[in-house]
C-alpha cells in the first residue's frame, strides 16, 4: 500500500516543480507538527488564513456544534440556515456602514468573480480597471484583472475590455471614465510585494470612482480580519468601497469567502434574469459557524491591535544590513532582502531550523511574514532569532 508521500507524488496535481513537501501530522496554535517528529513555527499562517493559529478551541467547538445539526442542505440563498444568517448579520455589523448585504462564496477567487459580475450588472457597463502587479485570483475572470502578464499570457484571450493603471499613481486615475463599470484593487498589494499605497491615493481613487459612477471594489481577501492592524484595511485609509471581497482568514481555517455590497447594488442579481449569480456550496453552514466564532475571538481579544504589536516587535528585532526594507502593515509584512539567492538561502535555513517562511508571487527577493495574530510573544521572538541567525550565516 502506498504511503501518503507516494500518493502525493503520484496522484496529486502539483502547482510547482518543487513543492515544499512537508508531511503534516497535526497543527495546533502557532505550530505545525510533522510526521518525522519535527515541530515548526508557522510564520505565514497558511498565507494569511490561520489568523487565530491552528485549531483554535472556540472555532473547533463551533464546528462540532454545527456538524451535529446539519451539513449542506440546499444551494446558497434558498433556505434559512442559522449559522449562515447569524454570521451574515455579525459580518455586516463589523464592516463599514453601507456594506450590509453579504453573498457567501467558497473562495476568494470566487468572491472576486461575483464582485466583477455584480459591478457589470449594476452599472450596465462593461469596462473594468485594475492595477499593475495586482493579484486577484487564477480563474479566467479574476485572472483577467490580475496585473502580472507572466500569469496571464498562457491563458489568453481573457475577458475583454480590461485596463491596467500604475499602482499608487494619482495622476493615472484620470483614465477612469464613464465607460468603466468597476475598479478593483487590493488596499495593500500582497503578491505584488507587500506594497502600501498612500492615503491620498486611496482617497483620490474613491473620489474618481464616485465622479464617474464606477463601482470601487476592494479586494480584502488577504488584508481583512485584523491582518493589517484594523479589522479591514480600508478603515486605515478612510475609504468605504462599493463592494468588498473577503476570504482567507474569514473561516478560521474552513473554506469561506464573500463579496459584500449595499442592498441596492446587490438586488440587481435578483432579476433580468433571476439567479444572475448562483453557487452550490457558498456559505456552507459549518464554515459559517467557524467564521462567526473567528470573528468573535478577533473582536473580544482585540487581535487587530495585536497585529500592530507584532509589527513593532518584528521591526525592532529584525535589524540587519541585508534587509533593505521591511514593507507592510500589522502582521502582513515583507522582508526585502539583498537578492533572490539570499532569500532562498534564508528561507531554507529557517525551515531546517524550525521556522516556516513564505514568499510572494511577484517578488523573488521578498520574504513574507504573516504570523497568527495571537502568536505568543516568546514564540515570535524565538522565530525572529532564527531569521537573524540565517541572515548572519548567509549574508
Amino acid at each position: 500500500m502506498q504511503n501518503p508521500k507516494q500518493q502525493f507524488t503520484e496522484h496529486l496535481a502539483w502547482t510547482s516543480d518543487n513543492p515544499i513537501g512537508l508531511e503534516v501530522d497535526q497543527a495546533v496554535g502557532s505550530y505545525i507538527y510533522l510526521k518525522d517528529g519535527r515541530r515548526i513555527i508557522d510564520l505565514i499562517s497558511g498565507i494569511a488564513v490561520s489568523s487565530l493559529g491552528h485549531r483554535h478551541p472556540r472555532v473547533i467547538e463551533a464546528i462540532k456544534r454545527q456538524v451535529d445539526k446539519h451539513l449542506h442542505v440546499m444551494v446558497y440563498g434558498e433556505f434559512v440556515q442559522g449559522s449562515q444568517a447569524r454570521y451574515a448579520a455579525a459580518l455586516a455589523k463589523a464592516l463599514p456602514d453601507g456594506l450590509d448585504s453579504v453573498y457567501f462564496t467558497m473562495t476568494g477567487t470566487e468572491a472576486n468573480e461575483g464582485a466583477l459580475k455584480l459591478a457589470k450588472k449594476a452599472t450596465g457597463r462593461t469596462r473594468m480597471m485594475s492595477f499593475e502587479n495586482s493579484y486577484h485570483g487564477d480563474s479566467h475572470g479574476s485572472l483577467s484583472v490580475t496585473g502580472r502578464q507572466v500569469y496571464r499570457e498562457p491563458f489568453l484571450p481573457l475577458l475583454p475590455d480590461v485596463g491596467f493603471l500604475p499602482f499608487n499613481d494619482i495622476e493615472a486615475l484620470a483614465a477612469i471614465d464613464e465607460s468603466v463599470a468597476c475598479v478593483i484593487t487590493e488596499p495593500i498589494q500582497g503578491e505584488g510585494g507587500i506594497i502600501v499605497p498612500s492615503v491620498a491615493w486611496h482617497q483620490a481613487l474613491r473620489k474618481r470612482c464616485s465622479e464617474v459612477g464606477a463601482l470601487l471594489i476592494y479586494d480584502e481577501i488577504q488584508t481583512g480580519f485584523g491582518r493589517t492592524g484594523s479589522m479591514f484595511a480600508c478603515e486605515q485609509f478612510g475609504v468605504v468601497p462599493d463592494i468588498i471581497t473577503l476570504a482567507k482568514a474569514m473561516g478560521g481555517g474552513m473554506p469561506l469567502g464573500a463579496f459584500v455590497s449595499s442592498h441596492a447594488i446587490m438586488a440587481t442579481l435578483r432579476d433580468n434574469p433571476p439567479l444572475s449569480h448562483v453557487t452550490t456550496f457558498g456559505g456552507h453552514p459549518v464554515s459559517c459557524a467557524a467564521a462567526l466564532a473567528t470573528l468573535e475571538v478577533l473582536t473580544n481579544e482585540q487581535l487587530p491591535a495585536r497585529a500592530l504589536q507584532i509589527e513593532a516587535q518584528i521591526r525592532e528585532t529584525l535589524v540587519h544590513p541585508s534587509i533593505r526594507e521591511i514593507r507592510g502593515r500589522g502582521a502582513m509584512l515583507g522582508l526585502d532582502l539583498r537578492d533572490a539567492n539570499l532569500t532562498e538561502k534564508v528561507t531554507k535555513f529557517c525551515l531546517e531550523n524550525g521556522v516556516l517562511l513564505g514568499w510572494t508571487l511577484h517578488s523573488n527577493s521578498l520574504i513574507r511574514v504573516a504570523p497568527p495574530l495571537n502568536i505568543e510573544e516568546d514564540v515570535l521572538n524565538m522565530a525572529l532569532r532564527v531569521i537573524l541567525m540565517a541572515l548572519k550565516q548567509h549574508a
